[in-house]
């Protein structure tokens, strides 16, 4: 037998030990996937900013109107409500802004008519339905400043806690 043929009978051998071998029979298993998506919320703000407030003329008689914002993004289906707190300068059930030694009272609404008033809790707080979908929802703030108040001059500022319930 000649080199090359030893050679080609070895490396035959050697591809047929690397071969895989034939299977008469099989057996199947089902491998169980999990996972848990808990419910869950972000909440953001832009803020209630009413500009100048005319407290001899242009507010004397006329409220002063502002809008904010608050955006909840949340998990799909998770139902909330949004709660306003009173804010940090309040005085019983009264939101104020602070102003050196004055206070100039507002209200922040959940509707364009001013009627309903946000708050906290079950009667008071904005409950919307669950989320279609991940995405962002705005949801608009509706502020009042109340006519006829007498401040002085100065910048008056307030901040309230926006709480998402979920």
């Amino acid at each position: 037998m000649n080199r090359s043929t030893r050679v080609a009978l070895i490396l035959g051998g050697l591809i047929l030990g690397f071969t895989a071998p034939a299977f008469a029979q099989t057996a199947t298993a089902n491998l169980s996937v999990t996972a848990t998506v808990a419910k869950n919320c972000s909440i953001t703000t832009n803020a209630v900013a009413f500009g100048s407030y005319d407290p001899i003329v242009t507010h004397a008689t006329s409220p002063l109107d502002g809008t904010g914002s608050v955006v909840v993004t949340c998990t799909k289906g998770a139902g909330t409500r949004i709660d306003l707190a009173l804010g940090a300068n309040a005085s019983g059930s009264t939101r104020r802004m602070a102003g050196g030694a004055d206070f100039l009272t507002y209200e922040l609404y959940q509707d364009t008519t001013h009627t309903t008033v946000w708050g906290t809790g079950a009667a008071a707080g904005l409950t919307i339905v669950a989320a279609p979908s991940k995405a962002p929802r705005t949801f608009t703030v509706y502020g009042r400043v109340a006519a006829g108040q007498d401040v002085a001059a100065a910048s008056y500022t307030d901040t309230v806690v926006a709480t998402i319930n979920f």
